[in-house]
């Protein structure tokens, strides 16, 4: 495993010991921000191009971190001309009379650092324009390496003119401003964030991108490479993040009501357990405790489930891995952006509806009842093909030499602090949805995968009685990667994100006013 060190003269490095590998990590908080006048020296205007997922949320909170430091640098929105999300823009503070809101172009040719939040496919079609509008020194941003790994495609790289930096937050951009907001009245809260310098012209790259991830509020910034960002980041999205949880919940609540059980339990029994009780159990204690909670019968199922279900979804998890690795990945979700508008004759394809099968309307009527707080059980069987999932993935981001801060945040922290609240809120599209169009559209794309290979092996394996594989169980339960999870959890935030009814920090066409 790569242990990434790193120079900083702005805040102060901290060496942690994760399954008996060194890494270094910078710890954030409100506390550090009179730090970023110095971090951003020479930086006057950050530009933010894009107004998604995480432009909103970084925007904001850039601009609330910088004031509360009394800096006098401007954070300015860059938008396409006819752009819908002016009005977004401008409802947010941020408007063209005081020179924080303006046009794509003069924004990134007027910016020092230039932050590029707009879709991976608008990136990947839009690249060369926008590295000619950059000045030269300036310094580039990325919250994703996607753009490096359609670049290595086509055996290209970055200008040598310009600083390449990357600040990754391990969330969706509403989960990054909520939490900034809860973190207000409680110093620490925020989603944690890798940071990565791919191209250093000046010497500044390290504290600029540190001194980005401490306004964003993280907890905890550790140091990853673009390559390796972009692989564990579109792989976990896939993964147990969106894509697989949705896949496995969609095939237990089927499972479990042609088993006869009542839908609204089967529901319970699915999506509130997972983003729930385990979730929180995961979270606080690790995956360990949620074994530990069990009865001996309630053991015995989880083992039924977790032995059958750890290599169907570890063949899965392989396959899409590689396929992000290799490029392929990258080029489907290209070509996907460009399906999104009439071409050649054919119609426009954009992205559909995941939230119409039966499970999500009896959703809608569990949440309509269910009492305040209510974490949903623990059903050994859920819990068993949800663990497996989670270490799965572990396993197959650790043979593939990803440090453990990244494997961990990448499939645990993420996955139970950030994402799963947003479904024990108002179900799958909600949590989805309000992510990048690069996770929007491989979630839809490997759902189903995750779906059909638990019903058609994995259940069919414990149906049949098959001896329960004793060396996963003894493996999981002596797994290094769980005093690794003890250390981070000391490092999670201080406070649990709080998704209410009508959140107004997430997508607009996702809010509602009740």
């Amino acid at each position: 495993m790569p242990s990434l060190d790193f120079e900083t003269s702005v805040f102060k490095k901290e060496k942690v010991s994760l399954a008996g590998h060194e890494e270094y990590i910078v710890r954030g908080g409100r506390n550090l921000f009179p730090l970023l006048p110095e971090a951003f020296k020479g930086i006057k205007q950050i530009g933010v191009i894009g107004w998604g997922s995480q432009g909103p949320a970084q925007a904001q909170n850039l601009r609330d971190s910088l004031a509360e430091a009394k800096s006098d640098i401007v954070v300015k929105i860059g938008l396409r001309k006819g752009s819908k999300s002016f009005d977004e823009a401008r409802a947010a503070g941020f408007t063209e009379e005081n020179g924080t809101l303006g046009d794509i172009w003069e924004t990134v040719s007027g910016s020092d650092l230039v932050l590029l939040l707009i879709s991976d496919a608008a990136q990947a079609d839009n690249y060369e324009k926008i590295f000619s509008h950059m000045k030269p020194n300036s310094i580039l941003g990325l919250s994703h390496g996607f753009l490096l790994g359609h670049l290595q495609s086509g055996g290209l790289d970055f200008p040598k003119n310009i600083s390449v930096i990357a600040v990754c937050p391990k969330g969706m951009g509403p989960s990054v401003r909520r939490l900034y907001v809860q973190g207000k009245e409680i110093n620490g809260a925020g989603i944690n964030s890798s940071f990565a310098v791919h191209q250093d012209v000046d010497g500044r790259a390290t504290d600029v991108a540190l001194g980005w991830s401490v306004a964003l509020g993280s907890p905890f910034t550790f140091a990853t490479t673009l390559e390796q960002e972009y692989k564990s980041d579109i792989f976990g999205e896939r993964g147990i993040l969106l894509g697989a949880v949705h896949g496995i919940v969609e095939a237990l609540f089927r499972r479990y009501t042609e088993q006869g059980m009542d839908e609204e339990l089967a529901y319970k029994n699915t999506v509130e357990g997972i983003t729930g009780i385990i979730s929180k159990t995961i979270s606080k204690k690790g995956m360990l405790e949620v074994y530990n909670s069990l009865t001996e019968k309630g053991k015995k199922e989880f083992n039924k489930a977790y032995s059958a279900s750890y290599y169907p979804c570890m063949d899965i998890l392989y396959e899409c891995y590689e396929d992000v690795a290799s490029g392929s990945e990258i080029r489907s979700v290209v070509l996907a952006g460009r399906r999104f508008y009439e071409k050649e004759g054919l119609p426009a394809f954009p992205m559909g509806k995941i939230d119409q099968t039966r499970m999500w309307k009896v959703g809608e009527k569990v949440r309509s009842t269910r009492p305040e707080n209510d974490l949903g059980p623990l059903y050994p069987f859920t819990a068993g093909v949800y663990v497996a999932l989670m270490m799965a993935q572990i396993e197959v981001l650790r043979k593939k030499g990803h440090s453990y801060s990244e494997i961990i945040n990448e499939s645990v922290i993420e996955s139970v602090d950030s994402l799963n609240p947003f479904m024990h809120a108002r179900g799958v599209a909600f949590m989805v949805d309000n992510c990048s169009t690069t996770a929007r559209l491989g979630s839809r794309k490997w759902a189903p995968r995750f779906d059909y290979i638990l019903t058609q092996q994995a259940f069919v394996t414990v149906d049949k009685d098959a001896p329960i594989n004793q060396d996963l169980i003894s493996n999981f339960m002596s797994d290094p990667v769980h005093g690794a999870i003890e250390v981070c959890a000391e490092l999670r935030p201080t406070v649990d994100i709080s998704v209410p009814a009508n959140a107004d920090f997430v997508r607009p066409e996702l809010r509602q006013s009740s």
